[in-house]
């Protein structure tokens, strides 16, 4: 007899939980999405156009007061409600799937994950971009020895956005942990200390560039890792030209990458995984190039086939962790371990020093 699939309540639907949760946690073999959290009428409409069967609830009590019903909670609201939602949700004794920046601090992270290890059950933050098409393809080219020794990663997360778009992200309010640091960085720099492990010193710098915006919107993260590797990492919403998303140079050799894993765009434009076409593939255009003294710009190097981005991975691998077959994707302390870096970069920024972790 097949098992029952896990019941999920989401909570928010705005971008993230519309575009990223709701569409990967419906895809998700042995996950169902059960009930949806928005006070919204827009959004409630959104969510029984999007998923018919689906539960609506306006608030968070409504959710938890029927705690009984459900399998996994997953906290897709605005950052300054992360800790707070994602304790209440272990506090009534379910798991908890947590948006990033899991917290603010390392600290909260970390009390959350003892929280969780106290009660038994799953806490995992949603770092997708560990499943992006570009990740994975250098991912297995390190794994392959095709670099050498790596030497230098430079990574850029880079948008044109000279007008700000308002909202809690762009927020100057310290407590809406808003700014590109804690938003694009908690990916960038997740993304470094997977590939290159944990990092000694941190250096970074972090500008208000656009004319009425509030928080860094022009960030520039530099990494020491202790095992020698130095990482640069960009982010930005003010880049009138795009640099590559990633230049990694070697002893051996050098891969260089233009362009932004396609997985976003297509959810944001209503293409779900398991349909025609090829999930999170892209044209030979777009591939990265591998070589050495050459530049790719003029054709130089080795055209590397980008393996197919896989965001539906995280999910199925919550599900395995909720079912007992597998470990959990991305725990609260690898989280803490970022937001331990994102802290120094924002006393780095701050006192114009470099943080010694």
């Amino acid at each position: 007899m097949t098992a029952a699939p896990f019941r999920v309540g989401l909570i928010g639907y705005g971008l993230a939980g519309s575009v990223f949760h709701a569409p990967l946690i419906a895809a998700a073999e042995g996950l169902t999405l059960d009930t949806v959290v928005t006070s919204a009428p827009d959004r409630q409409r959104q969510a029984r156009t999007e998923f018919p069967n689906v539960r609506l609830a306006r608030g968070t009590d409504e959710l938890f007061d029927r705690a009984d019903e459900l399998d996994l909670v997953v906290v897709a609201s605005p950052n300054r409600t992360h800790v707070p939602l994602a304790t209440a949700a272990l506090s009534a004794g379910l798991p908890v799937v947590v948006d990033k920046p899991v917290a603010g601090t390392a600290a909260e992270a970390r009390a959350l994950a003892a929280l969780a290890e106290e009660r038994g059950l799953l806490l995992s933050v949603f770092q997708n971009r560990r499943w992006d098409n570009d990740f994975l393809t250098l991912r297995k080219l390190l794994a392959d020895g095709e670099l050498g020794e790596p030497w230098r990663f430079e990574s850029r997360f880079e948008r044109w956005r000279p007008k700000p778009k308002g909202g809690w992200r762009e927020s100057g309010d310290p407590t809406e942990i808003g700014g590109l640091l804690y938003d694009l960085g908690s990916h960038v720099v997740d993304q470094a200390l997977v590939l290159f492990g944990p990092a000694t010193e941190v250096y970074a710098e972090a500008d208000i560039r656009r004319p009425g915006a509030e928080t860094d919107d022009d960030t520039f993260i530099a990494l020491t890792h202790a095992s020698g590797v130095r990482s640069h990492l960009h982010v930005s919403a003010t880049a009138a030209q795009l640099g590559p998303r990633f230049r990694v140079l070697g002893s051996r050799a050098g891969y260089v990458k233009y362009g932004l894993d396609p997985q976003e765009t297509a959810l944001r434009e209503g293409g779900r995984p398991g349909g025609t076409g090829g999930w999170g593939t892209e044209g030979e255009s777009l591939w990265g190039r591998i070589g050495s003294g050459q530049s790719p710009l003029t054709g130089g190097g080795t055209p590397v086939p980008t393996l197919p981005g896989d965001y539906p991975a995280y999910y199925a691998a919550v599900a395995g962790a909720l079912a007992g077959t597998g470990p959990n994707p991305v725990t609260a302390l690898e989280a803490a371990t970022t937001l331990d870096v994102l802290e120094a970069a924002r006393r780095s920024a701050r006192n114009k020093v470099t943080v010694t972790l």
